[in-house]
């Protein structure tokens, strides 16, 4: 008997002791800080969404870890497997255009900035003379400089299917070459109906488009602001011509169906819009991101 009641005791002290370590946990457990893991692509995105981080961390205790990619193509395998939570670096074009290619389970949770692409060169020179009679098609920069785009040219482009699109209907804009409308914002080279200047179009890897621009062959690129900006060009600055602000390619921070309703991933949107994060926009696109909510 005595040695019953002994093991009752003993049993109740232990559970007393466990509860009160579990007690002496909680609070720690309570103040330990969330981590939200978000894909990006390195260059100007990168530095804007570090003062997004930074802000997340300011403001709601959030810690944020960046996942640095150098493509468009892996951030949304990366996320669709679970090996982040968002990603912060596409247009809704493109995702939609992922989606319908590889059965991804992802959705649009907030936008970020409509970052105009636009094509740069290193090898034309403004025209001093608007009446210049050369053959070719003039085109106008944001700076109000004249370029002349010779019969014959080449150009490269994007080769990612929304991009490419994307490229092409700028050149369209421009009136270089004219695409069947029926095609939408995906158009290929193979929907050009009319070229005039007799074009010549090379797709090349997204990554691989700044340095075109020191190939011999290459008249001028189309870059997306990403890959632009790792070598310190922006359409404002650096353009020469560039796609309307009112375009449909807002950048969008993107999630998984299933974890789309995370708070945390709301706290990041608000940080990604905090006048910190609008600044460093500002300052890294040099004024010529647009503010897309």
């Amino acid at each position: 008997m005595i040695l019953k009641k002994f093991a009752i005791f003993a049993t109740f002290a232990s559970s007393i002791f466990l509860t009160a370590c579990d007690n002496n946990k909680a609070p720690q457990e309570a103040t330990k800080p969330e981590v939200l893991k978000v894909g990006v692509v390195s260059g100007p995105d990168q530095e804007v969404a570090e003062a997004a981080k930074e802000q997340a961390k300011k403001l709601y205790n959030l810690d944020v870890e960046l996942v640095i990619f150098n493509d468009y193509v892996i951030p949304n395998q990366a996320l669709d497997s679970g090996q982040i939570d968002i990603n912060d670096f596409q247009h809704k074009p493109f995702l939609d255009q992922q989606i319908e290619e590889r059965g991804y389970k992802l959705v649009s949770v907030g936008k970020t900035f409509v970052h105009p692409i636009a094509a740069y060169t290193h090898k034309l020179k403004p025209i001093t003379d608007s009446t210049n009679n050369e053959e070719g098609k003039i085109v106008t920069s944001p700076r109000g400089e004249s370029y002349l785009i010779k019969p014959n040219s080449t150009v490269a482009i994007p080769n990612d299917p929304t991009n490419l699109g994307r490229a092409l209907l700028l050149l369209q804009k421009q009136g270089l070459i004219t695409v069947n409308p029926e095609k939408g914002l995906f158009p290929t080279v193979i929907d050009i109906t009319d070229n005039p200047y007799h074009l010549n179009i090379l797709e090349i890897e997204a990554p691989m488009l700044p340095r075109s621009l020191d190939d011999a062959q290459v008249d001028f690129a189309i870059i997306n602001n990403a890959f632009a900006g790792q070598i310190n060009l922006t359409a404002n600055k650096d353009g020469i011509f560039v796609e309307d602000k009112d375009s449909p390619y807002v950048n969008i921070i993107v999630a998984r169906e299933d974890n789309k309703n995370d708070p945390n991933i709301q706290k990041y949107i608000d940080a990604r819009h905090s006048d910190a994060a609008v600044q460093k926009a500002n300052e890294v696109f040099k004024g010529s991101a647009v503010k897309g909510w």
